[in-house]
């Protein structure tokens, strides 16, 4: 995933781990691995739009 954002890994880390959590919704398999579903960071990079002219 942070490759799709561009993002270091560390940063997507940090998102999951601040309090409140950010970033898009995960799912903790262990302690060790996260995974993501696409169709859960699309949905929250489309809350992220922002529309120019609506803005």
């Amino acid at each position: 995933m942070a490759e799709l954002l561009d993002v270091d890994p560390s940063t997507i880390r940090r998102w999951r781990t601040a309090r409140p959590v950010q970033g898009p919704p995960f799912i903790q398999i262990s302690e060790r691995v996260t995974k993501y579903r696409p169709e859960d960071v699309e949905r929250w990079l489309d809350g992220l739009r922002v529309v120019p002219e609506a803005a």
